[in-house]
């Protein structure tokens, strides 16, 4: 629909389980680093922008000054208090292993790590500004402040190094001094419309709770969308947020599943210096089984064993 309106040039690639498969010896080498998030289409959006162009221009750094993930923000909102906003957001953020399986699926190297809880750093970042935080909107920006030092960091250097792989420079023009710190002055509720409203779960409404609640908070980056609207149709800017990744979670089960279990599952991997074999085992399969989406804690465990292999060999 944009293309047609302005007359540009638009090229798509479509990606196959066996095109994440191929590509992850040489994205690992690229990246340098372990990364918990897919990094793969970015990888390939590169390899394609580079084929007809040198120079591109990318939207990073937009969701982390307008609000764009607003299902977290909500959620973080409705806190009671300092310890009720720790949680809440600390809950959001630990997404690959259960608190209670730490020490059994780190048991090789438990007495090394024994004394790190992810939960006491977090706390710890967020406390700095603990007095000031007396409404939703406090709560919203100190979260906002932490995700653009820290989560957005991390985008950038995947936006980067994966660019420069096909010796593509990157632009991220949302990422200006100027804008950036006119988004740090703006109200909350220029981000998020129906802030005032403090969404919370509702335990007891039928159908699907997950759903129902992305459903209600679909409205983060509100300036940025009603200045869209005098140029793209409302149908575009109304249109759900996607993220920017590809359908791994059954991939992982289905097309990729020996790919997992080769890599994985085989009990001489790399991985199993630092973790037990059969906790890592037990959540890999209950993915497998459909019982839990555990595919963010598969391709960290993918990532791990590569980036293992090619640095550590």
């Amino acid at each position: 629909m944009v293309s047609a309106i302005y007359k540009t040039e638009h090229y798509e690639m479509v990606l196959k389980s066996g095109d994440m498969e191929r590509c992850m010896e040489k994205l690992i080498w690229h990246l340098e680093d372990p990364r918990v998030g897919q990094s793969y289409p970015n990888f390939y959006a590169a390899k394609l922008a580079g084929k007809f162009v040198k120079v591109v221009l990318a939207g990073t750094g937009g969701d982390e000054l307008f609000g764009g993930y607003p299902w977290r923000y909500y959620r973080i909102a409705a806190s009671t208090d300092f310890e009720d906003y720790v949680d809440n957001y600390y809950l959001y953020w630990q997404r690959l292993v259960p608190n209670r399986l730490l020490q059994r699926i780190f048991s090789p190297v438990w007495d090394k790590v024994k004394h790190v809880w992810t939960r006491d750093i977090l706390e710890s970042v967020l406390k700095k500004r603990k007095d000031s935080l007396e409404r939703p909107q406090d709560y919203v920006n100190n979260s906002l402040y932490l995700e653009a030092k820290t989560f957005l960091h991390g985008l950038l250097l995947v936006e980067d190094k994966l660019s420069m792989a096909y010796s593509l420079e990157s632009r991220v023009p949302f990422l200006d001094d100027d804008l950036v710190g006119f988004a740090a002055q703006l109200p909350v509720d220029y981000k998020l419309k129906k802030l005032d409203q403090v969404l919370k779960i509702n335990e007891n409404e039928p159908g699907r709770k997950r759903d129902i609640y992305f459903q209600k908070t679909q409205d983060g980056k509100a300036i940025l969308k009603e200045t869209l609207r005098r140029y793209v149709p409302n149908g575009i800017v109304d249109q759900e947020k996607q993220g920017f990744s590809a359908p791994d979670a059954s991939w992982f089960r289905g097309e990729s599943i020996e790919y997992v279990k080769r890599t994985i599952l085989d009990k001489k991997a790399k991985i199993f210096d630092y973790m037990d074999y059969d906790t890592a085992r037990e959540l890999i399969q209950e993915h497998l089984e459909g019982k839990q989406n555990r595919r963010l804690f598969i391709w960290s465990l993918l990532n791990f064993e590569l980036w293992l292999k090619t640095f550590l060999s």
